[in-house]
């Protein structure tokens, strides 16, 4: 199912600077849980969050009405990232099901406790979360437009981690030298977060 575009700034104007958890767990590809008693808001909301990382071009991440259902949960638990819109208030305490929780009712966005580490905010963060907002507060930019402005900062990200990979051994696929990345000496949030993108990405070493 494709995504809407036509809410990128709807949630940037609810969001502000925290926004910038949701393009983060979404580039890691952690597991983002929505709660709304109403599943017309669940549903808007949810098929906008993949245009975040529009260079993935990945709907099969957005499952945007899920019951809290054993056989609905176990299918959704076997996805490794996925955005899950839920209407029962019962999924906040069910910290089993996601890194991230927006509780789109009340204007609140929880990190989980174990998804902490590797969603440490620095100075990166910082600049991508500004970049997102002046862009959503431009009133000459169109959603897709600002779609396409975070876009083109998330491939700048994927350009920061270029000069840090290497071919694989078996010639398959580029993997992080991540003794290359430590010497750069990025400040450490960046360094984090970088290292987690690239085991999103697949390119750690086995």
């Amino acid at each position: 199912m494709p995504p809407s575009l036509g809410y990128c700034v709807d949630i940037v104007s609810q969001f502000g600077m925290e926004t910038v958890i949701l393009h983060t767990a979404l580039m890691l590809k952690k597991r983002i849980v929505v709660y709304h008693p109403k599943i017309e808001a669940v549903q808007e909301f949810t098929r906008t969050l993949p245009a975040l990382v529009w260079h993935r071009q990945d709907w099969t991440i957005l499952h945007s009405y899920v019951h809290l259902d054993a056989d609905e949960l176990e299918a959704l638990q076997m996805c490794p990232g996925y955005v899950a819109g839920f209407v029962d208030s019962e999924v906040s305490n069910r910290s089993d099901l996601y890194d991230v929780f927006v509780n789109l009712a009340d204007g609140e966005i929880t990190i989980a406790p174990l998804a902490k580490e590797a969603m440490t905010m620095g100075k990166l963060h910082k600049e991508i979360g500004q970049l997102i907002v002046q862009s959503a507060e431009d009133p000459e930019k169109s959603d897709s437009q600002v779609i396409q402005d975070i876009s083109l900062k998330t491939k700048e990200i994927f350009t920061n981690l270029a000069p840090f990979s290497e071919v694989s051994d078996d010639g398959e696929k580029r993997v992080l030298n991540y003794e290359a990345l430590k010497q750069r000496r990025f400040p450490p949030a960046t360094e984090n977060f970088l290292y987690h993108l690239a085991a999103a990405e697949q390119m750690l070493k086995i």
